[in-house]
């Protein structure tokens, strides 16, 4: 094995690592002992790599971010079935959904970072070309078009356990039909136009 491919071991490794630590304590509550620990290395070490705690968080959060938008891929003519890819996606992996959580938590009033900002710029443009199209309601703001889509497309993923709470009092307590919910209602906000 290379020196090379031995420091990206590690480095993957302490990534690795820093995801589960961040996503079960956050920022503020995850140790570099910890993560260092889990990544079988040394503090020194992992500091070679990332300076700081938030170094690392906002080394992850910029990849959590970038994976999320791949998975999910915008399609401005079609955010009910947008919506329900994200839903699908944070039910899937709640680990991930935790860890961009606490970021929003901890960090709310930060300057987003350039991941994040060029993923919101991108996202909003192509909402704005399809209300210019026509393909979409322009009286919205491309920015309330995108955070109410995604506020509704996770709104179970972290509130899964009241379901739980009334399921003897609602007609289907299944993960299929919040999904469907969570589809229902941005189609009657913002309803699908077809490529």
């Amino acid at each position: 094995m290379t020196s090379s491919s031995t420091a990206d071991s590690t480095r993957d490794r302490i990534v690795t690592a820093a995801r589960a630590e961040f996503a079960r304590y956050g920022i503020a509550g995850a140790r570099i002992t910890r993560i260092a620990k889990a990544a079988k290395t040394s503090t020194e070490r992992l500091y070679a790599y990332f300076r700081s705690k938030e170094e690392l968080y906002a080394f992850i959060a910029q990849r959590e971010m970038a994976a999320v938008s791949e998975a999910t891929r915008l399609d401005p003519t079609n955010l009910p079935e947008y919506a329900g890819r994200v839903h699908d996606y944070f039910i899937r992996h709640p680990d991930r959904y935790r860890l961009m959580s606490w970021g929003r938590l901890e960090l709310a009033g930060a300057t987003a970072d350039p991941v994040t900002r060029e993923t919101i710029r991108r996202k909003t443009e192509q909402l704005r070309k399809a209300q210019e199209a026509g393909r979409l309601d322009p009286s919205w703001e491309p920015i309330d078009i995108l955070v109410f889509l995604n506020q509704i497309a996770m709104a179970w993923a972290g509130q899964l356990d009241l379901v739980d709470a009334v399921a003897d009092q609602i007609h289907d307590p299944s993960l299929t039909a919040r999904r469907a919910a969570v589809v229902r209602a941005v189609e009657r906000l913002f309803p699908a136009t077809g490529a």
